[in-house]
Protein backbone atom coordinates (compact mmCIF):
# COMPACT_ATOMS: atom_id res chain seq x y z
CA UNK A 1 0.00 0.00 0.00
CA UNK A 2 1.03 3.51 -0.91
CA UNK A 3 1.57 6.25 1.35
CA UNK A 4 -0.98 8.19 0.05
CA UNK A 5 -3.73 5.53 -0.25
CA UNK A 6 -2.23 4.04 3.64
CA UNK A 7 -2.72 7.90 5.19
CA UNK A 8 -6.40 7.82 3.75
CA UNK A 9 -7.40 4.28 4.79
CA UNK A 10 -6.29 5.32 8.29
CA UNK A 11 -8.17 8.94 8.27
CA UNK A 12 -11.60 6.63 6.74
CA UNK A 13 -11.29 4.60 9.96
CA UNK A 14 -10.97 7.15 12.36
CA UNK A 15 -13.84 8.97 11.02
CA UNK A 16 -11.11 11.76 10.22
CA UNK A 17 -11.59 11.93 6.55
CA UNK A 18 -13.86 14.52 5.12
CA UNK A 19 -16.14 13.52 2.46
CA UNK A 20 -16.88 15.73 -0.62
CA UNK A 21 -20.33 15.46 -2.63
CA UNK A 22 -20.84 17.12 -5.35
CA UNK A 23 -24.28 17.04 -6.78
CA UNK A 24 -27.15 17.25 -3.80
CA UNK A 25 -30.20 15.65 -5.65
CA UNK A 26 -32.16 12.86 -4.80
CA UNK A 27 -28.69 11.18 -4.58
CA UNK A 28 -26.31 13.06 -3.45
CA UNK A 29 -28.26 14.71 -0.66
CA UNK A 30 -29.31 11.25 1.09
CA UNK A 31 -26.06 10.31 0.89
CA UNK A 32 -24.26 13.38 2.07
CA UNK A 33 -26.76 12.87 5.01
CA UNK A 34 -25.78 9.97 5.46
CA UNK A 35 -22.16 10.00 5.98
CA UNK A 36 -22.87 13.08 7.90
CA UNK A 37 -24.43 10.78 10.46
CA UNK A 38 -21.93 8.03 10.73
CA UNK A 39 -19.35 10.85 12.05
CA UNK A 40 -17.53 11.91 8.93
CA UNK A 41 -17.61 16.03 8.00
CA UNK A 42 -19.47 15.82 5.25
CA UNK A 43 -19.09 19.27 2.51
CA UNK A 44 -22.00 19.45 0.18
CA UNK A 45 -21.27 21.18 -3.46
CA UNK A 46 -24.23 22.14 -5.80
CA UNK A 47 -24.53 24.74 -8.60
CA UNK A 48 -27.74 25.81 -7.19
CA UNK A 49 -27.20 29.30 -4.76
CA UNK A 50 -30.62 28.94 -3.66
CA UNK A 51 -30.83 25.41 -2.96
CA UNK A 52 -27.41 25.96 -1.29
CA UNK A 53 -28.55 29.10 0.71
CA UNK A 54 -32.13 26.97 2.05
CA UNK A 55 -29.32 23.91 3.37
CA UNK A 56 -27.32 26.32 5.38
CA UNK A 57 -30.67 27.17 6.67
CA UNK A 58 -31.68 23.80 7.50
CA UNK A 59 -34.38 23.61 4.72
CA UNK A 60 -34.63 20.49 2.36
CA UNK A 61 -35.32 20.52 -1.16
CA UNK A 62 -36.03 16.85 -0.30
CA UNK A 63 -38.84 16.49 2.32
CA UNK A 64 -38.21 13.94 4.11
CA UNK A 65 -34.86 14.84 5.34
CA UNK A 66 -36.02 17.87 6.64
CA UNK A 67 -34.80 17.08 10.44
CA UNK A 68 -31.91 15.79 8.91
CA UNK A 69 -30.78 18.58 7.68
CA UNK A 70 -31.58 20.73 10.75
CA UNK A 71 -29.87 18.71 13.31
CA UNK A 72 -26.71 18.12 10.82
CA UNK A 73 -26.44 21.70 9.89
CA UNK A 74 -26.56 23.08 14.22
CA UNK A 75 -24.28 20.26 15.13
CA UNK A 76 -21.76 21.57 12.30
CA UNK A 77 -21.48 18.22 10.61
CA UNK A 78 -22.68 19.07 7.21
CA UNK A 79 -21.71 22.27 5.22
CA UNK A 80 -23.36 23.34 1.75
CA UNK A 81 -21.40 25.59 -0.64
CA UNK A 82 -21.43 26.32 -4.55
CA UNK A 83 -18.09 27.69 -4.51
CA UNK A 84 -16.35 24.46 -5.69
CA UNK A 85 -12.69 25.13 -4.27
CA UNK A 86 -13.39 23.84 -1.13
CA UNK A 87 -12.95 20.52 -2.84
CA UNK A 88 -9.29 20.57 -1.82
CA UNK A 89 -10.64 20.00 1.59
CA UNK A 90 -12.04 17.14 0.85
CA UNK A 91 -10.27 13.37 0.96
CA UNK A 92 -13.17 11.68 -0.20
CA UNK A 93 -14.83 13.50 -3.35
CA UNK A 94 -18.34 11.77 -4.39
CA UNK A 95 -19.96 12.74 -7.86
CA UNK A 96 -23.71 12.73 -8.22
CA UNK A 97 -25.07 14.51 -10.53
CA UNK A 98 -27.55 13.73 -13.66
CA UNK A 99 -26.53 11.90 -16.96
CA UNK A 100 -29.17 12.78 -19.16
CA UNK A 101 -30.01 12.36 -22.95
CA UNK A 102 -28.82 14.78 -25.79
CA UNK A 103 -31.67 15.47 -28.08
CA UNK A 104 -30.27 12.53 -30.30
CA UNK A 105 -31.18 10.29 -27.57
CA UNK A 106 -27.51 10.04 -27.06
CA UNK A 107 -25.62 10.36 -23.58
CA UNK A 108 -24.52 13.98 -22.25
CA UNK A 109 -21.82 13.48 -19.85
CA UNK A 110 -21.85 17.43 -19.39
CA UNK A 111 -22.63 17.49 -16.00
CA UNK A 112 -19.99 15.14 -15.19
CA UNK A 113 -17.45 16.48 -17.33
CA UNK A 114 -18.41 20.11 -15.19
CA UNK A 115 -17.66 17.98 -11.81
CA UNK A 116 -14.57 17.03 -13.12
CA UNK A 117 -13.26 20.08 -13.93
CA UNK A 118 -13.74 21.49 -10.85
CA UNK A 119 -12.49 18.50 -8.92
CA UNK A 120 -8.97 18.51 -11.34
CA UNK A 121 -8.82 22.28 -10.88
CA UNK A 122 -9.08 21.12 -6.79
CA UNK A 123 -6.77 18.13 -7.24
CA UNK A 124 -4.42 17.82 -4.28
CA UNK A 125 -2.38 13.85 -3.32
CA UNK A 126 -4.03 11.83 -1.29
CA UNK A 127 -7.63 12.14 -2.33
CA UNK A 128 -9.99 9.63 -4.20
CA UNK A 129 -12.96 10.20 -6.30
CA UNK A 130 -15.85 8.27 -6.91
CA UNK A 131 -18.40 8.64 -9.81
CA UNK A 132 -21.57 7.43 -8.07
CA UNK A 133 -23.45 8.47 -11.64
CA UNK A 134 -25.37 5.79 -14.04
CA UNK A 135 -23.45 5.77 -16.94
CA UNK A 136 -22.32 3.41 -19.87
CA UNK A 137 -19.49 0.42 -19.14
CA UNK A 138 -16.08 2.00 -19.53
CA UNK A 139 -17.11 5.96 -18.59
CA UNK A 140 -14.63 5.54 -15.23
CA UNK A 141 -11.69 4.53 -16.87
CA UNK A 142 -12.12 6.11 -20.30
CA UNK A 143 -14.04 9.70 -19.15
CA UNK A 144 -13.26 10.56 -15.51
CA UNK A 145 -9.39 9.06 -15.17
CA UNK A 146 -7.90 10.46 -18.32
CA UNK A 147 -9.95 14.37 -17.08
CA UNK A 148 -8.53 14.06 -13.74
CA UNK A 149 -4.79 13.10 -14.88
CA UNK A 150 -5.09 15.75 -17.27
CA UNK A 151 -3.88 18.21 -14.36
CA UNK A 152 -0.40 16.37 -13.96
CA UNK A 153 -1.08 13.82 -11.03
CA UNK A 154 -1.72 10.17 -11.62
CA UNK A 155 -4.42 7.98 -11.19
CA UNK A 156 -3.21 4.84 -8.72
CA UNK A 157 -0.19 7.01 -7.51
CA UNK A 158 -1.00 10.55 -6.40
CA UNK A 159 -4.85 10.25 -6.25
CA UNK A 160 -6.93 7.18 -6.73
CA UNK A 161 -10.67 6.70 -8.68
CA UNK A 162 -13.87 3.98 -8.06
CA UNK A 163 -17.41 3.35 -9.15
CA UNK A 164 -20.06 2.51 -7.05
CA UNK A 165 -23.14 3.25 -8.84
CA UNK A 166 -26.40 4.62 -6.83
CA UNK A 167 -29.23 3.03 -5.58
CA UNK A 168 -31.76 5.04 -4.43
CA UNK A 169 -35.75 4.90 -4.41
CA UNK A 170 -36.71 8.25 -3.82
CA UNK A 171 -40.10 8.40 -1.40
CA UNK A 172 -39.76 4.62 -0.10
CA UNK A 173 -39.70 4.55 3.45
CA UNK A 174 -38.43 0.97 3.43
CA UNK A 175 -35.32 1.67 2.17
CA UNK A 176 -32.73 4.30 2.24
CA UNK A 177 -29.02 5.30 1.82
CA UNK A 178 -27.81 3.28 4.86
CA UNK A 179 -29.59 -0.15 4.51
CA UNK A 180 -28.86 -0.53 0.84
CA UNK A 181 -26.09 -2.99 -0.11
CA UNK A 182 -23.34 -0.86 -2.54
CA UNK A 183 -21.32 -2.32 -5.59
CA UNK A 184 -18.18 -1.07 -5.39
CA UNK A 185 -14.77 -1.07 -7.57
CA UNK A 186 -11.47 0.58 -7.99
CA UNK A 187 -9.35 1.32 -11.04
CA UNK A 188 -6.90 -0.52 -9.27
CA UNK A 189 -6.61 -2.60 -6.25
CA UNK A 190 -5.59 0.09 -3.86
CA UNK A 191 -8.76 2.05 -5.16
CA UNK A 192 -10.95 -0.81 -4.57
CA UNK A 193 -9.69 -1.13 -1.07
CA UNK A 194 -10.27 2.38 -0.28
CA UNK A 195 -13.79 2.51 -2.25
CA UNK A 196 -14.78 -0.23 -0.09
CA UNK A 197 -13.55 0.43 3.28
CA UNK A 198 -15.38 4.00 2.93
CA UNK A 199 -18.87 2.68 1.92
CA UNK A 200 -18.12 -0.15 4.60
CA UNK A 201 -18.62 2.97 7.02
CA UNK A 202 -21.74 4.37 5.75
CA UNK A 203 -23.71 1.65 4.35
CA UNK A 204 -25.17 -2.48 5.73
CA UNK A 205 -22.67 -4.04 2.82
CA UNK A 206 -20.86 -3.54 0.10
CA UNK A 207 -19.95 -6.10 -3.09
CA UNK A 208 -17.39 -5.75 -4.73
CA UNK A 209 -16.73 -6.10 -8.16
CA UNK A 210 -13.82 -6.78 -10.85
CA UNK A 211 -13.68 -3.22 -12.42
CA UNK A 212 -14.93 -0.57 -12.69
CA UNK A 213 -16.94 -1.44 -16.15
CA UNK A 214 -18.11 -4.28 -14.50
CA UNK A 215 -19.73 -2.11 -11.47
CA UNK A 216 -21.54 0.60 -14.44
CA UNK A 217 -22.80 -2.41 -16.17
CA UNK A 218 -24.14 -3.81 -13.02
CA UNK A 219 -26.48 -0.56 -12.57
CA UNK A 220 -27.40 -0.17 -16.44
CA UNK A 221 -28.35 -4.13 -15.84
CA UNK A 222 -30.46 -3.37 -13.26
CA UNK A 223 -32.52 -0.21 -15.05
CA UNK A 224 -32.95 -2.05 -17.98
CA UNK A 225 -34.50 -5.10 -16.42
CA UNK A 226 -37.06 -2.88 -15.28
CA UNK A 227 -37.55 -1.27 -18.72
CA UNK A 228 -38.10 -4.24 -20.29
CA UNK A 229 -40.51 -6.09 -17.95
CA UNK A 230 -42.69 -2.91 -17.80
CA UNK A 231 -42.76 -2.64 -21.34
CA UNK A 232 -43.94 -6.63 -21.59
CA UNK A 233 -46.73 -5.72 -19.17
CA UNK A 234 -47.13 -2.58 -21.26
CA UNK A 235 -47.59 -4.48 -24.23
CA UNK A 236 -49.39 -7.60 -22.54
CA UNK A 237 -52.05 -4.89 -21.10
CA UNK A 238 -53.13 -4.23 -25.04
CA UNK A 239 -53.19 -7.77 -26.11
CA UNK A 240 -55.29 -8.82 -23.55
CA UNK A 241 -57.83 -5.94 -23.68
CA UNK A 242 -58.07 -6.87 -27.65
CA UNK A 243 -58.91 -10.32 -26.41
CA UNK A 244 -61.39 -8.91 -23.49
CA UNK A 245 -59.36 -9.59 -20.38
CA UNK A 246 -58.46 -7.69 -17.37
CA UNK A 247 -54.50 -7.39 -17.42
CA UNK A 248 -54.98 -6.53 -13.55
CA UNK A 249 -56.99 -10.05 -13.05
CA UNK A 250 -54.48 -11.67 -14.41
CA UNK A 251 -50.84 -9.74 -12.76
CA UNK A 252 -52.52 -10.03 -9.43
CA UNK A 253 -52.91 -14.09 -10.33
CA UNK A 254 -49.43 -14.74 -11.72
CA UNK A 255 -48.00 -12.75 -8.71
CA UNK A 256 -49.12 -15.38 -6.16
CA UNK A 257 -46.93 -18.09 -7.90
CA UNK A 258 -43.95 -18.26 -5.29
CA UNK A 259 -41.55 -18.44 -7.58
CA UNK A 260 -40.14 -17.51 -11.24
CA UNK A 261 -42.60 -14.40 -11.38
CA UNK A 262 -42.01 -11.06 -10.51
CA UNK A 263 -44.90 -8.89 -10.76
CA UNK A 264 -44.72 -5.30 -12.70
CA UNK A 265 -47.57 -2.69 -13.91
CA UNK A 266 -48.63 -1.28 -16.36
CA UNK A 267 -49.33 2.52 -17.18
CA UNK A 268 -48.66 5.46 -18.94
CA UNK A 269 -45.01 4.14 -20.20
CA UNK A 270 -41.67 4.61 -17.71
CA UNK A 271 -41.69 7.44 -14.89
CA UNK A 272 -38.69 8.52 -12.58
CA UNK A 273 -35.36 9.90 -13.03
CA UNK A 274 -33.68 6.62 -14.54
CA UNK A 275 -35.45 4.09 -16.26
CA UNK A 276 -36.57 6.06 -19.09
CA UNK A 277 -33.13 7.19 -20.02
CA UNK A 278 -30.59 4.66 -18.88
CA UNK A 279 -31.04 2.29 -21.01
CA UNK A 280 -30.23 3.93 -23.90
CA UNK A 281 -26.39 4.33 -22.21
CA UNK A 282 -26.42 0.56 -23.00
CA UNK A 283 -27.40 1.01 -26.81
CA UNK A 284 -25.49 3.64 -27.48
CA UNK A 285 -22.76 1.77 -25.84
CA UNK A 286 -23.59 -1.04 -27.44
CA UNK A 287 -23.01 0.26 -30.97
CA UNK A 288 -19.81 0.83 -30.43
CA UNK A 289 -18.77 -2.43 -30.24
CA UNK A 290 -20.61 -3.24 -33.55
CA UNK A 291 -23.60 -5.06 -31.26
CA UNK A 292 -27.27 -4.52 -31.05
CA UNK A 293 -29.69 -4.29 -28.36
CA UNK A 294 -32.69 -4.77 -30.01
CA UNK A 295 -34.57 -6.18 -26.71
CA UNK A 296 -33.90 -3.22 -25.11
CA UNK A 297 -34.58 -0.71 -28.01
CA UNK A 298 -37.94 -2.56 -28.64
CA UNK A 299 -38.84 -1.64 -25.04
CA UNK A 300 -38.05 1.73 -25.28
CA UNK A 301 -40.28 2.01 -28.25
CA UNK A 302 -42.88 0.41 -26.60
CA UNK A 303 -42.57 2.38 -23.31
CA UNK A 304 -42.56 6.08 -25.48
CA UNK A 305 -45.74 4.48 -26.99
CA UNK A 306 -47.68 4.47 -24.13
CA UNK A 307 -48.32 8.00 -22.75
CA UNK A 308 -50.07 8.71 -26.05
CA UNK A 309 -52.55 5.19 -25.71
CA UNK A 310 -53.16 6.10 -22.17
CA UNK A 311 -53.92 10.09 -22.80
CA UNK A 312 -56.30 8.84 -25.92
CA UNK A 313 -58.09 6.46 -23.45
CA UNK A 314 -58.26 9.23 -20.83
CA UNK A 315 -59.82 11.35 -22.68
CA UNK A 316 -62.22 9.34 -23.97
CA UNK A 317 -63.23 8.35 -20.74
CA UNK A 318 -63.58 11.55 -19.09
CA UNK A 319 -65.70 12.59 -22.27
CA UNK A 320 -67.78 9.38 -21.78
CA UNK A 321 -68.38 9.84 -18.03
CA UNK A 322 -68.03 13.45 -17.06
CA UNK A 323 -69.86 14.61 -19.77
CA UNK A 324 -66.86 16.45 -21.05
CA UNK A 325 -65.67 17.28 -24.71
CA UNK A 326 -62.88 15.64 -25.89
CA UNK A 327 -60.24 18.93 -26.44
CA UNK A 328 -61.70 19.76 -23.02
CA UNK A 329 -60.43 16.31 -21.18
CA UNK A 330 -56.93 16.64 -23.01
CA UNK A 331 -56.04 19.95 -21.47
CA UNK A 332 -57.29 18.43 -18.20
CA UNK A 333 -55.04 15.36 -18.43
CA UNK A 334 -51.88 17.42 -19.87
CA UNK A 335 -52.25 19.08 -16.47
CA UNK A 336 -51.58 15.85 -14.30
CA UNK A 337 -48.89 14.56 -12.80
CA UNK A 338 -47.25 11.03 -13.75
CA UNK A 339 -47.98 9.58 -10.67
CA UNK A 340 -51.70 11.07 -10.18
CA UNK A 341 -52.02 9.69 -13.79
CA UNK A 342 -50.39 6.43 -13.05
CA UNK A 343 -53.00 5.90 -10.36
CA UNK A 344 -56.32 7.29 -12.24
CA UNK A 345 -54.78 4.41 -14.48
CA UNK A 346 -54.93 1.92 -12.38
CA UNK A 347 -58.26 2.99 -10.32
CA UNK A 348 -59.72 2.88 -14.13
CA UNK A 349 -57.83 0.10 -15.28
CA UNK A 350 -56.84 1.82 -18.59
Amino acid sequence: MSVFSDILSRAIEGRTAIIGIVGLGYVGLPLAVTTAKKGFYTLGFHVDKAKVKALLEGQSHIESLDSAIIELTRDGRFDASSEFDGLCKCDVIIICVPTPLSIGSNPDLSHILAALKSIRDNLRPGQLVVLESTTWPGTTREVVVPALEHGGMRCGKEFFVGYSPEREDPANPEFNTENITKIVSGEDSEALLLVRAFYDAVVIQTVSVSSTATAEAVKLTENVFRAVNIALVNELKIVYEAMGLDVWEVLDAAATKPFGFMPFCPGPGVGGHCIPVDPFYLTWKAQQFGVSSRLVEFAGEINRSMPLRVVAKLAKALSRHQHISLDQSQVLIVGLSYKKMLRICAKAHL
